[in-house]
């Protein structure tokens, strides 16, 4: 299908529905109870004691204050703070911000989180393992992975749980979805975290997630956004990962991330061998001025399946180069670099801009780089590994053949190494 802002807005409205209609199933009896910072007017003093009171399907709303605690919930709820500027959790020398609880609580589902501030939580500000149904919507997230420390090693978390087994560099970030499925993260603030929001299976699968309308800045050590396939925990009793697909990020604004550090725009990597992060859609987001390319796709070892990714419609500017084993040689719009092939990758309608190369493949298999606008010295580089690289019918910059010398002498953008193009547009894209 055609990738259209339209089609993002249907995005978003079909999550939002199947939101409504998923808490309007478990809230038709449900009581409302009430939070506030002095414990009047039959409020409860803390999150806490109310979620302990509450039963499954209430609805907590919190007044404006500052609440100092670790909220965890293990049943179906609502939270609702009445201004998320106002409206307050912090989790100083906690924790978490909010955990919600599907480990110890299985089948977990149908939690809603919103309106409010959550910051300062040792690892992440909301987390969420092994549970289902869960949206975290219209919050602030700020200050929190305030354990990682800075070693003679590398990055690392002490305390954080054993079964968070990939996050010694980022703490968890500030929303993660850890072996979470059919959940949102819909339009939050999130910035000043060591990184943004994480999807990882070290508990189970994570996948069909949505990641919407999210403004995620300058959170200065890791990802924007990241879909990360991890080493199981023993506490699933696997020897495999066990995957980390089917997840859409769509309409989110990621920028200026990883610059104190190491951080794309959105990155999709998978880390031992058995793991993958695949079949997922990256589309219509803006990503500027990180420090790795706007969207990285990593794989570093043989036996890793990061196939069937799709990349489309993003707007993609001003990204730094990658690095170590996927190093590019100049600032790059879009990277996919792989031990394993990688195969079905389709990148398509995305507008490339200030980058010395817009889409650059260093890995086995074949990749399509279709529509799209590209930019820089290099629209399209294919650094080497043996790979397909399928560049027909995008816009280079002018109407000439991009692998014309006198193409790059007009200021239009070329190709290097082994890309296939037979046809090119004589105008950007609609």
């Amino acid at each position: 299908m055609k990738i259209t802002p339209k089609s993002t807005l249907f995005l978003y409205v079909a999550a939002g529905t199947m939101a409504l209609f998923a808490f309007g199933a478990t809230s038709a009896a449900a009581a409302t109870l009430c939070v506030n910072a002095t414990g009047t007017n039959g409020c409860q003093k803390t999150i806490a004691a109310a979620v302990a009171a509450a039963s499954a399907g209430d609805i907590i709303n919190i007044a404006p204050g500052t609440y100092a605690e670790a909220v965890i919930i293990g049943k179906s709820l609502t939270l609702n703070g009445t201004d998320a500027a106002a409206t307050i959790i912090d989790a100083a020398g906690l924790p978490n911000g909010i955990y919600v609880n599907g480990i110890d609580n299985p089948k977990l589902s149908h939690v809603l989180i919103s309106g409010l501030t959550i910051r300062n939580a040792k690892y992440e500000g909301v987390l969420v393992a092994n549970a289902s149904g869960v949206t975290i919507a219209n919050n602030i997230l700020t200050g929190n992975d305030s354990a990682l420390t800075m070693t003679a090693a590398g990055p690392a978390c002490p305390g954080i749980p054993a079964f968070e087994t990939g996050e010694a560099f980022d703490c968890g970030e500030a929303v993660h979805l850890l072996g979470a499925y059919n959940s949102n993260v819909i339009a939050n603030t999130i910035q000043n975290n060591a990184g943004g929001i994480l999807i990882s299976d070290d508990t189970g699968a994570a996948h069909d997630n949505l990641v919407a309308g999210n403004t995620v800045t300058d959170n200065p050590l890791d990802c924007g956004i990241t879909l990360a396939s991890h080493v199981p925990a023993d506490i699933t009793g696997s020897m495999t990962p066990l995957g980390v697909f089917h997840n859409i990020v769509s309409g989110n604004t990621s920028a200026r991330n990883g610059l104190k550090g190491e951080g794309a725009g959105v990155g999709i990597f998978a880390s031992d061998p058995g793991s993958g992060s695949y079949g997922n859609v990256i589309v219509n987001n803006v990503l500027t001025g990180n420090d790795l390319p706007g969207v990285a796709m990593h794989g570093h070892t043989p036996n890793q399946n990061l196939n069937d990714n799709v990349i489309a419609g993003n707007q993609i500017s001003g990204n730094g180069p990658d690095t170590d084993d996927a190093a590019t040689p100049g600032p790059a719009g879009i990277i996919v670099s792989g031990i394993s092939p990688i195969t079905g990758t389709i990148i398509s309608q995305n507008v490339v801009t200030n980058e010395a190369i817009s889409v650059a493949v260093f890995a086995p298999g074949d990749a399509r780089v279709q529509r799209n606008s590209l930019g820089g010295t290099w629209g399209v580089a294919n650094l080497g590994r043996g790979g397909a690289v399928y560049a027909d019918s995008n816009w280079w910059g002018c109407n000439m053949n991009p692998s014309f010398p006198i193409a790059a002498w007009i200021g239009c953008s070329g190709i290097s190494g082994n890309v296939s193009v037979t046809n090119w547009l004589s105008a950007p894209p609609k």
